[in-house]
């Protein structure tokens, strides 16, 4: 019986580590991933040779060799005709900028438009929320007003009190017969339960979540997240930037107190760009396809002056639009660059640009929360930080609370605030989409806030990085390790 156990099990490991041997074949030639990722990969089927293959089946799948989105070859044609004029005209200097400090940001501008379809607005009017009571307050009263359509995406949605009070509003005027579409994400909302939607389902709203279970408990996407926030009404209106639906987006949570986080609403043109990336979004998660209709695209009017571009990026492509939109950026600073992000876990390329522009002389302040939310991840952005100090930048703690916005502002006339972390996974693995603002007015405000924010922020010394103790420099190696994946 021994002998038998024995020859199991041996032909049981060899059976194993050939499995192991294929798959790192797979990840090294087939792939043709990113370095950094391969070696993560490579290091979770050596260590964990079981087990790292089942995570690589979950967690491994490469989303841009798979055409997600189908868009019409007529919708195509127009909009390549769109991009095509609007690319020219910036070839031959023919665009006359609102704001003539924009004029150094052309390439920024042609850049997002060749490789992210962002097309380019200047009669946009922006508000700048920092609190989500303000934020909430005037979503649920541009919803209270919509006429005709409501269309919301969300990465984490709560069934509590604001979660509820959203609902009501929406369901008020789903009865009306408004359209009301609710998307959300399968993997950041996994506690909501279907009958918060079964009010606004009854009223003739519709729901869907973006890459839902086909099998309970096993998600081969699970990787991929929709972690996007927009909300548009009739066209008119967009929401877009940090906040999602929940009390703790209030600071009603105790563990993090006060949320402080940043959120545009638009007017303008830009907005019709989210309600095309709503659209196409919707049609890949729901069984209930939204028909090609103008209707969702009226036309604007705005008495607005900012410019602004929706760069939107995702996991489908390789092209990484909204981190070349930060490399960009970056480079372009002559003077400050002020970023804000819950987590720092950049790669090489964005390392090295900022980097660079605190070895030039421009001044780098990067501000991160004092308290994780996620403590693998929270390790993994510590151990880049002496990387900023040792270059001359400056690292600012947030003390007040939980800081999740995703701000940068460059020399205080442009600007991007969204969803995309500062983090490999925002650039690699999520949906994402910012709202890159070129307007000194607007930036501005934004590098006001961003000072005010100092106010609350301990900076962290090169003398107190330092000072970290062994377990921590420990516990930062092994999640650098990881941090392709994280």
């Amino acid at each position: 019986m021994r002998r038998m156990l024995w020859w199991l099990y041996n032909h049981f490991t060899t059976v194993v580590l050939l499995f192991n041997l294929l798959l790192a074949a797979a990840v090294i030639f087939l792939e043709r991933r990113n370095v950094g990722v391969t070696w993560a990969w490579l290091m979770v089927l050596l260590f964990i040779p079981v087990i790292g293959f089942i995570l690589y089946l979950v967690f491994g799948q490469n989303l841009s060799k798979v055409k997600l989105y189908k868009i019409s070859r007529e919708t195509s044609l127009v909009i390549k005709a769109i991009i095509e004029g609007q690319r020219r005209a910036y070839l031959h200097n023919d665009i006359q900028f609102h704001d003539p400090a924009m004029v150094p940001y052309s390439n920024l501008i042609y850049m997002n438009l060749s490789s992210g379809f962002a097309l380019y607005t200047q009669d946009n009017e922006v508000e700048i929320y920092t609190d989500g009571h303000d934020k909430f307050d005037a979503l649920i009263r541009d919803i209270a007003s919509a006429k005709l359509h409501i269309h919301l995406m969300y990465y984490i949605v709560k069934d509590d009190e604001i979660g509820r009070r959203l609902m009501s509003a929406l369901v008020e005027r789903a009865k009306a017969g408004v359209e009301v579409r609710f998307l959300y994400d399968h993997i950041g909302s996994s506690r909501l339960r279907g009958a918060y939607f079964s009010d606004l389902i009854q009223a003739g709203g519709h729901a869907a979540s973006f890459f839902p279970s086909k099998i309970p408990y096993l998600n081969f996407r699970v990787n991929y997240r929709n972690h996007r926030k927009l909300a548009i009404i009739d066209g008119a209106v967009g929401y877009i930037g940090g906040f999602n639906i929940g009390d703790e987006y209030l600071g009603l949570d105790k563990r993090f107190g006060y949320w402080r986080d940043t959120h545009l609403r638009l007017r303008g043109s830009s907005v019709l760009q989210m309600q095309a990336q709503f659209l196409l979004d919707w049609n890949l998660a729901s069984v209930t396809a939204i028909p090609e209709n103008p209707g969702y695209f009226p036309v604007v009017e705005s008495e607005g002056q900012v410019g602004v571009q929706i760069v939107s990026s995702g996991p489908n492509n390789t092209a990484e639009q909204i981190k070349n939109a930060y490399i960009k950026m970056i480079h372009s600073a002559k003077e400050y660059i002020y970023i804000q992000t819950p987590y720092f876990i950049p790669d090489e390329s964005v390392l090295t640009a900022i980097r660079l522009a605190a070895l030039s002389g421009v001044e780098v302040i990067l501000m991160l929360p004092a308290v994780p939310d996620h403590k693998m991840v929270y390790w993994a952005s510590y151990s880049y930080l002496g990387d900023v100090l040792d270059a001359g930048g400056r690292c600012m703690l947030y003390t007040k609370g939980f800081l999740h916005a995703k701000t940068i502002v460059v020399d205080g006339k442009i600007a991007s605030v969204g969803t995309a972390n500062v983090d490999i996974r925002s650039f690699k693995l999520n949906f994402e989409a910012n709202a890159i603002v070129y307007d000194s007015g607007a930036a501005g405000q934004l590098k006001a806030i961003f000072e005010q924010d100092m106010n609350n922020c301990r900076e962290l010394t090169p003398e107190g990085y330092a000072a970290r103790s062994r377990l921590q420099r420990f516990r930062e190696s092994f999640t650098r390790l990881l941090s392709p994946i994280l």
